[in-house]
């Protein structure tokens, strides 16, 4: 049965796209079946995997809303090795849409068990807010991987989701654990990012990843070409960090036996 990984942050800007393809396409490259769910109104996850968002069959919000099943709307990726659960702004009606159904923040989560088997990390990129979409992510999610940068107003961000995540688990989800805090677009040349990168393993200990990514350009170039900076670029600074961190997360998993350690 696949993981289910939230990429959630309540700050914009955060890098949770570019972890959220990223990732997906480093876990994909170490022969892991990865499928990545765009649940973001804005699409850009789905547009820099070279998908139209506006050319959409079936999406996200056609799941959601009992349109259409997982594997209806899901595209195979295969030039970059996983599958896609695309979204658009359609996802916007969907807010509306689940408000008015029982059960409204378990729509993911019920969509989901009809694929679990057919991957061993399904990441769900979220919107920059909490809103019924990111809500089904999270009661979705085994766990949750929160991209930040280090700097001071990352700090108070942090604190306000961990307070929504325990929300989260002393109502409808209480398995729901953090699966590690990545350091992104991070610079070490500032004293600022290094003082709060030691606050951040000060207070969170082996929570955080031990994988930096760093302000890399191709890591900003890849999406305009459709592709993850692996594909892009696999040589580039950005492309190397988050093949480290699929390693980081897949060694953390298979210590914990939440996947399995071979490709079945």
């Amino acid at each position: 049965m696949g993981k289910i990984i939230a990429v959630a942050n309540q700050k914009g800007g955060v890098g949770k796209t570019t972890t959220s393809i990223n990732l997906a396409a480093s876990l994909a490259a170490i022969k892991h079946r990865v499928l990545l769910v765009d649940l973001d109104p804005q699409g850009n996850t789905t547009m820099g995997c070279g998908v139209d968002k506006k050319s959409l069959k079936n999406s996200s919000y056609d799941v959601l809303t009992r349109h259409a099943t997982v594997r209806e709307a899901v595209k195979s990726l295969t030039e970059i090795g996983f599958d896609l659960l695309p979204g658009n702004a359609d996802l916007t009606a969907a807010q509306v849409e689940l408000m008015k159904q029982a059960g409204k923040e378990r729509a993911l989560a019920e969509a989901l068990k009809s694929c679990r088997d057919d991957y061993q990390f399904i990441l769900v990129d979220c919107p920059p807010s909490l809103n019924v979409l990111t809500l089904n992510a999270l009661v979705a999610a085994d766990s949750v991987l929160i991209p930040m940068q280090c700097e001071y107003y990352a700090l108070e961000g942090l604190s306000d989701l961990m307070d929504t995540l325990g929300n989260i688990r002393d109502s409808v989800n209480p398995e729901l654990r953090i699966e590690g805090l990545l350091r992104t677009m991070y610079d070490p040349r500032s004293r600022l990012a290094n003082d709060v990168s030691a606050q951040l393993i000060a207070h969170f200990s082996d929570k955080v990843f031990r994988t930096i990514i760093p302000r890399n350009i191709r890591l900003a170039e890849a999406p305009s070409h459709g592709l993850p900076a692996i594909k892009y670029d696999k040589s580039s600074r950005g492309a190397v960090a988050y093949l480290a961190l699929a390693g980081e997360i897949v060694r953390r998993n298979q210590k914990s036996r939440k996947i399995p350690s071979i490709l079945q």
